[in-house]
């Protein structure tokens, strides 16, 4: 008995120093990339928050730039200067990252925690783990919101993907984001095409000019966007009728904030977003960033932060464990993307698509802008 306490407690050092050593390799500071507004906020509080009350001695420093992490990441592997330590970006950059080298590959099961019930994390993302190097995070969806107080007289609310270009009965700007994804399958959509048959159309010169020739009828009524935050701006000021944006930015304006702003589900396009960790960082640094992705993508934290933001979360463990709003108390699930009452009509993005046509669209994209 005493041999076998002897060694109980020469294991319990032997452990409790190798955790002290593997702290001490670990950096302290992390930057953290992601798109700012109200779903960074949900980030910081469902698990940035919990992760440096754990570990005190960790600051995290957030950068709002997602939107441009390809650029970044690209530039700061040219300059060998790798500045950020986790990434958020959606499904398509990670894929690119990816096969750029510019990311790196994660085996799932190896550095995620499993389900509560011991499902393997790969089983329990499933085929939201749509490139070596992404680790899912949220389902969301981009949508378009609408101001109710500026409906004409008469008229029905907005309710199909084909208002966005009904200026007559709908006057007013429209807010559409600054680059070529969901714009231009929206336009091929109002210009006929059918919905199964849009990334066969789009994949063709004449197709994607097909796509900016439907885009140019509205061409002059449009407010262009690149931060998730400026669309829900633009309509609590009143600058437009109606415009695109995540679902959870439409959320906190309009539950959170009582703005007179609706949701125009249809035509809604599903997407992913997710962390990628930048190719080459130092030990030091790279032993922290995959403690605290351990630590912030289990199946507790996914689901906390869907009490902050209505997206649902990648990891099916995680969807039982989705309640209400932690401040306002309501339940969260009916403004999730996924909610049969809101799914309707929904348009699945083509992630290898957008992989595939990405840098050669945006070219056009951006040249037809200049126009």
């Amino acid at each position: 008995m005493k041999l076998t306490t002897t060694l109980l407690t020469s294991t319990a050092l032997t452990v409790a120093a190798g955790v002290a050593a593997h702290a001490q390799d670990m950096a302290n500071d992390m930057t953290l990339v992601s798109w700012g507004g109200a779903y960074q906020a949900s980030q910081q509080k469902a698990y940035a928050e919990p992760y440096m009350e754990n570990n005190p001695e960790v600051s995290i420093v957030w950068d709002e730039s997602s939107n441009e992490a390809v650029a970044k990441l690209r530039a700061m592997n040219e300059a060998g200067n790798i500045t950020w330590d986790l990434v958020d970006v959606v499904a398509s950059d990670a894929m690119r990252l990816c096969d750029e080298g510019l990311a790196m590959e994660i085996d799932h099961d190896e550095a995620l925690a499993a389900a509560p019930d011991g499902t393997k994390a790969s089983d329990d993302f499933g085929d939201l783990i749509v490139s070596d190097c992404f680790i899912p995070q949220i389902v969301y969806s981009t949508t378009f919101g609408y101001r109710t107080d500026m409906v004409p007289e008469g008229a029905e609310a907005p309710n199909d993907i084909c208002d966005v270009w009904d200026t007559e009965t709908y006057p007013g700007k429209r807010s559409l984001e600054k680059r070529p994804i969901n714009n231009m399958e929206w336009a091929l959509l109002c210009d006929g095409v059918a919905k199964d048959k849009v990334y066969d159309v789009l994949a063709t010169d004449e197709g994607q000019q097909r796509a900016l020739d439907k885009l140019d009828e509205i061409k002059d009524d449009v407010i262009w966007w690149s931060a998730g935050a400026d669309t829900p701006q633009l309509l609590a000021d009143g600058e437009v009728f109606m415009g695109s944006t995540y679902n959870g930015r439409l959320f906190s304006a309009i539950v959170e904030q009582d703005q007179p702003i609706a949701m125009m589900w249809d035509a809604q396009v599903f997407d992913l977003d997710g962390w990628i960790v930048p190719a080459g960082l130092p030990k030091d640094r790279l032993a922290r960033v995959m403690d605290f992705l351990n630590f912030a993508t289990d199946t507790q934290r996914l689901a906390d932060q869907a009490k902050y933001i209505s997206y649902g979360p990648a990891r099916e463990s995680s969807a039982p464990l989705v309640g209400k709003h932690a401040d306002l108390g309501i339940d969260m699930a009916p403004h999730m993307p996924t909610d049969p009452n809101n799914a309707k009509n929904t348009f699945l993005y083509n992630y290898e698509f957008w992989a595939d046509y990405r840098d050669d669209i945006d070219a056009k994209f951006q040249a037809w802008l200049a126009q």
